[in-house]
């Protein structure tokens, strides 16, 4: 005698899920097939009728159907396979990353290649474990510890800017991008192709130099930028002349790093001139603290990673054109490092400080020779 075919009823929740499924590009077939069989049989259909209209066997109608009846959405996924038992135990994949992660003796890193030859094991096997361990010997990140005695209270400081403006105030970070360089290709450089990248030639020319001093307005990402020859003293203060300008009579929070032209007697007599300007220092070796270091990541992406220019006037131009475009489209800036994150940043500066006192300058004294 054959089975009937259970009733099926879906609640909203079930319903609504299975159209996110029919809809979802990224779901397989497979399963959105089951969800069509689902929804035909909460409509009432028969399995045969279901069957004809999907292009199914109708034992296959059969199956989905009392299997989401006794266990609902769960139901429609794979049941586990067990698969052929792993050829290499866990103590394999213990070894891969132990040795993945300590220094080759003759040579910078460790390859896939390299360590499968070190641990005799197929490289189709190490590629594995390195890729569920998130292991990645082909990269490296960058860092350096402050050795700033006010490191904590520096970052602190700037950080709360970012997170809460004081009121009516603008926070502004500037910083100055010096040695730009004008560079030229010594041949014409090929357009970008079908199946063809831009090329150029290996051999460029040197046009001299030009230097970007910028403030960034971090709650709308507009810039005010100079381009100079050089970053003297004088030419950094014609700069922070023309930011109040550009902000009159307004209060501005100005985060800087500790180059001298920042922090010499001449900016200390500007700032007593301009009393709605306050000066807020990076911890020294810390520029990542210095949001004006993103628009500079992104001008060298975005705008002179693949530049040419004749000339530095040509440099000049095209530098004040980039910024003035990026300006009509910018938007704010902000600041994603979490308060955990500062806090191991805080606590690896301290034991590294710690651990590495500063060494005390010697003075300079002179031999007097004795005159015979």
């Amino acid at each position: 005698m054959p089975r009937s075919a259970p009733i099926v009823e879906l609640g909203e929740d079930q319903r609504t899920r299975l159209d996110e499924l029919l809809r979802a590009t990224t779901t397989p077939q497979a399963l959105a097939l089951r969800a069509r069989i689902v929804i035909a049989a909460a409509d009432g259909l028969e399995n045969k009728q279901i069957a004809e209209d999907l292009g199914v066997p109708p034992v296959t109608v059969g199956k989905w159907r009392r299997a989401f009846a006794q266990k609902g959405l769960n139901g429609l996924q794979d049941a586990p396979r067990s698969g052929r038992p792993s050829k290499y135990g866990p103590e394999v994949r213990r070894k891969i990353q132990t040795t993945v992660c300590q220094q080759p003796k003759h040579q910078g890193r460790w390859t896939v290649r390299t360590l499968a030859r070190e641990l005799d094991l197929p490289r189709t096997k190490v590629h594995e474990v390195l890729l569920d361990s998130h292991l990645q010997p082909h990269r490296i990140r960058t860092f350096t510890f402050s050795p700033d005695p006010d490191f904590e209270a520096k970052l602190l400081d700037i950080v709360g800017l970012y997170m809460d403006p004081p009121d009516n105030a603008l926070v502004l970070c500037v910083d100055e991008k010096s040695g730009i360089q004008a560079l030229d290709r010594t041949q014409p450089v090929l357009p970008l192709r079908g199946k063809k990248p831009r090329a150029w030639t290996n051999e460029y020319k040197r046009n001299g130099t030009q230097a970007l001093l910028a403030a960034l307005d971090i709650a709308t990402g507009k810039v005010v930028a100079h381009v100079r020859k050089q970053r003297t003293s004088r030419d950094f203060l014609n700069f922070m002349n023309e930011v109040v300008r550009q902000y009159p009579k307004q209060r501005l929070e100005v985060v800087l790093d500790n180059l001298n032209t920042h922090t010499n007697e001449a900016a200390q007599r500007w700032l007593k001139r301009h009393p709605l300007v306050q000066f807020h220092y990076t911890p020294k070796h810390a520029s990542w603290v210095n949001l004006i270091e993103v628009f500079f990541s992104v001008l060298g992406r975005q705008g002179l990673s693949q530049s040419v220019h004749q000339t530095a006037a040509h440099l000049r131009r095209f530098l004040l054109d980039y910024i003035e475009t990026y300006n009509e489209s910018c938007g704010p800036f902000t600041w994603t490092r979490g308060p955990e994150q500062l806090q191991r940043i805080i606590e690896a500066t301290a034991d590294y400080q710690a651990a590495n006192p500063p060494k005390r300058k010697r003075r300079k004294t002179r031999n007097n020779k004795r005159k015979n």
